[in-house]
């Protein structure tokens, strides 16, 4: 990733002509305390009135063509169709077709996920909590799509690691049967509890995404650890308390 502005990464990766894509850190924002500084999220305990100067910096930062679909996440599966008409809508991935519409999704830990075609002709963003993977969410985004995922471009975002992320074993069993041994493997290693796992959402998507057929040279990121970079990155595994990163997509006129 490169970082063009303070507060503002762009993913490495080869999206098309038109298509734009940008991550947000926690830096150069108008947040105190444990939300400092460019928290994002509105639900979180920061100041409104902060949150509002964050979202004002953000669209002058990115040069935005519109009010960017901001969702009411809830760990499931639900793919919204975005519009910049200023509404939160209910759901876990947006996409669109429409250029100068904006996709955009939080974070703090889970994954995002950023998708194109090769066209430039559809984009998504995807919030991916391990619930909301185990589910489907990046299933029912590629659905949404409706193109073919051999023609896909996608870029995994910063989210805890998979050697930070401790979880139970009712987590590591929502995926048993859904990929095969190796890639399991891949995804989970034991901890130094019984009964006790690392988790690696990266790796669990990356695997799902090639299991829908999408090639695993399209397949970008997901080498940044939220947990371990407090400086650049908000974690609530970390800190609990704190505020949320964006990931926005778009197609540009």
């Amino acid at each position: 990733m490169t970082e063009p502005a303070p507060g503002v990464l762009v993913p490495d990766w080869p999206a098309p002509p038109g298509v734009r894509a940008v991550f947000t850190t926690r830096i150069g924002g108008a947040s105190d305390g444990p939300w400092a500084a460019f928290n994002l999220g509105e639900r979180v305990g920061d100041e409104p009135a902060a949150v509002r100067a964050n979202h004002r910096r953000l669209a002058d930062l990115l040069a935005l063509p519109g009010q960017p679909q901001w969702l009411l996440q809830v760990h499931g599966v639900t793919a919204v169709a975005a519009v910049s008409d200023g509404l939160i809508r209910t759901g876990d991935s947006a996409w669109t077709r429409d250029a100068d519409v904006v996709c955009a999704v939080q974070s703090a830990d889970c994954l995002p996920v950023l998708l194109c075609d090769r066209a430039g002709s559809v984009v998504a963003a995807v919030h991916g909590g391990w619930r909301g993977l185990a589910a489907g969410v990046v299933t029912q985004a590629v659905a949404a799509m409706t193109v073919s995922p051999a023609d896909l471009l996608v870029w995994l975002g910063p989210a805890i690691c998979g050697a930070c992320y401790e979880v139970g074993e009712e987590v590591r069993a929502a995926f048993v049967g859904q990929l095969d041994a190796g890639a399991l493997a891949t995804c989970f290693t034991p901890a130094g509890r019984v009964g006790h796992w690392y988790a690696d959402l990266p790796a669990i998507a990356r695997a799902q995404l090639l299991a829908l057929g999408v090639p695993a040279a399209a397949i970008h990121g997901g080498e940044h650890c939220t947990f371990e970079d407090s400086a650049r990155f908000y974690s609530y595994r970390r800190d609990g308390i704190t505020g949320r990163q964006a990931a926005l997509i778009w197609r540009e006129l």
